[in-house]
């Protein structure tokens, strides 16, 4: 009688089984990740709507959603400042339906113990968009004219002087400090959950000066208010008049560049297919065409490299938190 070998049938399932996940192993990313985004993307901005942060991160996701087909929503997280949206990151699920702005202060208030994240290992970087002009900015009917007519008035009045800021900790409050301690006087510091409500307390004259990135800009140009000087490490162009705290003899520079981010573990896949659109976003038309209005320079990074700038940026963190004593503030605010 003729015998013939037959496969048992659950030895062709397991077979079957074996050979389907040998190709999915084999698969490119690309073919994993085909159906996503298969739902809309929800951006969280850690700053209040309107501010600049806020403007050019909302086109950025306008082009980057034409890009994956899916429309991505801006959910606005303001408060201290910026930690509350980026713990929102840290926490969220790693399935690329949640991603927002990472700010740079992360480096600073995780040591502070503001953000319970440790941001060199529980976020997933994207990209490095742009940086910010920041400035400090008077009502034009103030009696300051110049930057050297405020820092004269403040050495002989301390603590009379004040100055609206985007949350303690954070670029603007800091960047301020450290300009005070440069110049040798001592300002009323008045935080705020982002720059745009601090603007609008200095238009009404609630406080002397405002310390921000360009959200004075449209106001200085209609001459409501004056531009005392500039943070950068040259002139910004569209106030070329306007001189730098390192030309006036101070050695403060601060750009804190803006930042694209998840939460860690993101797919491969995924993580890869937003880094390409946030890369085409970025050196697009139009955002360029934001970043110009509100003065922030180019400042694109892919991913793995912003991740490189973070850490590199936490070490610097470290020596500045013992100089400005931030954690003694925090615990006074």
């Amino acid at each position: 009688m003729k015998t013939t070998s037959q496969t048992p049938i659950h030895g062709r399932a397991l077979l079957s089984s074996g050979v389907a996940s040998a190709a999915a192993l084999v698969m490119p990313s690309w073919a994993i990740a085909e159906d996503y985004p298969s739902r809309p993307i929800n951006f969280l901005c850690p700053w209040p709507a309107g501010g600049t942060a806020d403007q050019s991160m909302r086109v950025i996701c306008q082009v980057a959603s034409r890009v994956l087909k899916q429309p991505i929503a801006v959910e606005n997280r303001a408060g201290a400042a910026g930690m509350i949206g980026a713990k929102a990151i840290a926490s969220a699920k790693p399935d690329g339906y949640t991603i927002g702005q990472i700010p740079i202060s992360v480096t600073r208030f995780s040591q502070l113990g503001s953000l319970k994240a440790d941001p060199r290992k529980d976020f997933t970087y994207l990209a490095r968009t742009s940086g910010q002009t920041f400035g400090i900015a008077v009502q034009v009917s103030s009696p300051f004219k110049t930057l050297k007519d405020m820092v004269a008035y403040a050495k002989a009045n301390p603590g009379r002087v004040s100055y609206g800021h985007a949350g303690i900790g954070g670029a603007t409050h800091v960047g301020m400090e450290e300009f005070a301690m440069a110049a040798g006087i001592q300002f009323n510091a008045i935080a705020y959950k982002g720059g745009a409500v601090a603007l609008q307390d200095t238009l009404s004259g609630q406080v002397d000066m405002l310390a921000d990135s360009s959200s004075w800009a449209p106001h200085v140009e209609a001459g409501k208010l004056r531009l005392l000087a500039t943070w950068g490490e040259q002139r910004t162009p569209r106030f070329k008049d306007t001189p730098t705290l390192k030309e006036l003899g101070f050695k403060v520079v601060v750009d804190a560049p803006n930042g694209i981010g998840a939460p860690k573990g993101l797919p491969p896949e995924v993580e890869m297919k937003l880094r390409n659109a946030l890369r085409f976003a970025v050196n697009s038309e139009e955002f360029k065409a934001v970043a110009g209005k509100i003065d922030a320079p180019m400042m694109y990074l892919d991913g793995p490299d912003y991740l490189r700038y973070v850490n590199g940026v936490y070490d610097k963190e470290t020596q500045l938190i013992q100089r400005l004593k931030l954690k003694e503030l925090l615990q006074n605010s």
